[in-house]
């Protein structure tokens, strides 16, 4: 699972994206204009009806309506085979990596101001709520990628009854999926990505809450567990970082089972923090996959502590991982997450 590189990250080796291209100011402003000309308390009302028909459609069928709506030039770019990026049956999809920028042309590249709306309600759709979509969106900006149009989406397969299919969407440290359920095995339609610029110690990182959600976890520790838990290295990154353990094979830190009463409550309480900015089916989801794998009992955690970096932090990544489950958080120098959960583990 390669991760592609697209966007502005020293860290990643990536190049610099414009923060708003000419097309999307243009779209911007004659919307802004639009509204002005319609009058306050008429545009307030028509975009409260408007945000009403939105809520009242689930991805998934927005991702047919997008599909559906597609010119014959369009899917050509944006549509591809299930099995696309693999020959023979072998390698990886390109369905299943991760990117860190668009796969190829990006939205604002492809689609009509009326379809981008459409990508729009779909990133939101799979998201939980106001709150879920700024996390998604890195408050709107789409990290270093600057807009929506900026970013990729993509679908593979065909998105009609019977047929498999998933919808990707790729920018700049977020790759995120949805699958509607047409396979069988993999929450969130794939292994997922997402990250932040900022320092993961700091509060201009978005996902600072999960790293003070996971530094607690680490306070509760007793010294003699800290020492099964924090280990000296680096559980790697990208494709490596989320390939599932053969059966038998160790995992590392301090399984589940042996923590005490308030630890369990304590780490089951994060997980669901972790879970917080995706829908509500998506997280019901996971949790099925984690009874249906062994329970918590069965997970592990680890925090990392990498040799190379030349701070007095304590941990540089903390990892959940079990049967059919890695949730791979590195926080510095900045935040890049990679997750991997399916019932179906080859």
């Amino acid at each position: 699972m390669a991760e592609t590189n697209s966007g502005n990250c020293s860290d990643c080796n990536v190049e610099q994206l414009e923060s708003m291209n000419r097309r999307h100011f243009f779209r911007t402003a004659g919307l802004s204009a639009a509204a002005l000309a319609f009058g306050g308390a008429a545009a307030k009302a028509a975009d409260t009806a408007t945000t009403a028909v939105k809520k009242a459609k689930p991805a998934e069928a927005l991702i047919k309506e997008l599909f559906t709506g597609l010119s014959d030039e369009q899917k050509k770019i944006v549509v591809m085979p299930w099995d696309h990026g693999t020959k023979n049956g072998q390698g990886v999809a390109t369905r299943l990596r991760m990117y860190n920028g668009p796969i190829s042309k990006t939205i604002g590249d492809v689609y009509t101001p009326a379809q981008q709306d459409l990508v729009d309600q779909i990133l939101k759709s799979i998201s939980s709520g106001d709150e879920g979509y700024r996390q998604l969106s890195r408050d709107g900006g789409f990290d270093n990628a600057g807009t929506l149009d900026n970013c990729g989406a993509y679908i593979f397969g065909e998105p009609t009854e019977g047929k498999p299919y998933v919808w990707v969407f790729a920018g700049h440290h977020i790759t995120v999926r949805c699958d509607g359920n047409s396979i069988e095995g993999p929450a969130f339609g794939g292994p997922m990505y997402y990250g932040h610029s900022p320092n993961g110690y700091s509060p201009k990182n978005i996902f600072f809450y999960q790293t003070k959600e996971v530094l607690s976890v680490y306070d509760a520790l007793s010294e003699k567990q800290r020492k099964a838990a924090v280990i000296t290295g680096t559980p790697g990154e990208h494709e490596a970082s989320v390939k599932f353990r053969e059966k038998g094979q160790a995992y590392p830190g301090i399984v589940f089972s042996e923590l005490t009463a308030d630890q369990k409550t304590l780490v089951e309480k994060v997980l669901r923090t972790l879970l917080s900015p995706y829908r509500k089916e998506d997280a019901e989801e996971v949790m099925t996959i984690v009874q249906k794998m062994g329970g918590m009992d069965k997970l592990h955690l680890a925090f990392y502590r990498d040799a190379k970096m030349n701070d007095e932090n304590k941990w540089h990544f903390w990892r959940i991982e079990g049967p059919g489950f890695v949730w791979n958080f590195r926080v510095l120098p900045h935040v890049h997450t990679y997750v991997s959960i399916s019932s179906k583990v080859s």
